[in-house]
């Protein structure tokens, strides 16, 4: 299929190497329902492109054909960034995981994507996950680590045989969350195997991001800002509650907004030559947190950070 949107350059594009997307998770959660379940998608396109916005990652409400969701953004002036796919590979072999994506990968590569957001879903309790203690992440030690790294090193072959990356993304309650787990993964995995650095899981998970990005610079195919309330991720580890009651709780925000340090980010992408999106994510209950206000005032911050 060809890439809709690779030849409809958008009148916000700036000509630089990084460009500023958003996530539509500060409109609509994608897990909790309750959370935005009553904002028109429109209403979360139309926002994102009058800030100045160049692209939007993919969220529970978008329809999923490459043709009618490329025609959409388009009327927006937006580009799909990536999505998020749930994979299997400590469980699953490299071909049936590579079936178990084609629709998804059909999907980005219609609309022009060249990065594939993996997020390892495996011996996370398969009812209710984001509902259990934060406490309560499988470990990396539970599995064969170099199999694993070899399995996605395989996949992740077969997408850059397609021509697009795939970006790693750690997280908390998943199999790689902590800076060791992290440090510990990417050493083993072959270089194929792109870094998502994510600021806010980092830092909920009590990694030290720019640590990361100095060991790990030269594996990242995609970035993540979003910021993190002190005060509300000390209340959570101390009462061990779920992912979803501290994000109900306003756990991440956008950039600039939280306690996050962002310089490291501004330092990587001035002297890496990183080429790819920088994304502005939050989860925050959009009736607290009116979405065009938080995007804006991350738009401004992340602007100014990288581009000044």
């Amino acid at each position: 299929m060809a890439l809709i949107l690779e030849s409809m350059p958008t009148s916000k594009e700036s000509g630089r190497p990084v460009r500023l997307g958003v996530s539509p998770l500060s409109w609509t959660n994608d897990v909790l329902e309750e959370l935005g379940g009553d904002v028109p998608l429109e209403t979360c396109l139309q926002e994102a492109s009058e800030i100045g916005y160049e692209g939007v990652e993919l969220g529970r409400k978008f329809p999923r054909d490459p043709q009618e969701l490329s025609s959409l953004l388009a009327r927006y002036g937006l580009r799909l960034i990536s999505g998020w796919y749930s994979g299997f590979l400590a469980d699953r072999s490299p071909d049936a995981e590579w079936e178990a994506a084609a629709a998804h990968l059909r999907l980005l590569e219609g609309c022009g994507c060249d990065v594939l957001v993996y997020a390892e879903c495996s011996r996370i309790p398969p009812t209710a996950p984001w509902d259990q203690p934060l406490s309560q992440s499988p470990p990396l030690s539970s599995i064969d680590l170099p199999a694993y790294a070899e399995r996605l090193g395989q996949f992740a072959a077969r997408l850059n045989q397609r021509g697009m990356k795939l970006a790693y993304h750690y997280h908390l309650k998943m199999l790689v969350e902590t800076g060791e787990e992290i440090a510990a993964f990417f050493e083993a995995a072959p270089p194929q195997v792109g870094l998502l650095l994510d600021t806010g899981h980092a830092y909920a998970a009590g990694a030290d991001y720019g640590e990361l990005l100095r060991r790990f610079g030269n594996r990242v195919t995609h970035l993540h800002l979003k910021d993190v309330r002190r005060n509300v991720l000390e209340w959570a580890r101390k009462n061990d509650v779920s992912f979803n009651e501290a994000v109900r709780a306003g756990l991440f925000t956008v950039p600039g907004d939280g306690d996050l340090d962002f310089s490291a980010v501004a330092d990587f992408v001035r002297g890496s030559g990183y080429r790819g999106w920088a994304v502005v994510e939050a989860q925050q209950d959009p009736a607290k947190a009116t979405p065009k206000v938080y995007a804006q005032k991350a738009f401004s911050y992340v602007s100014k950070l990288l581009f000044a």
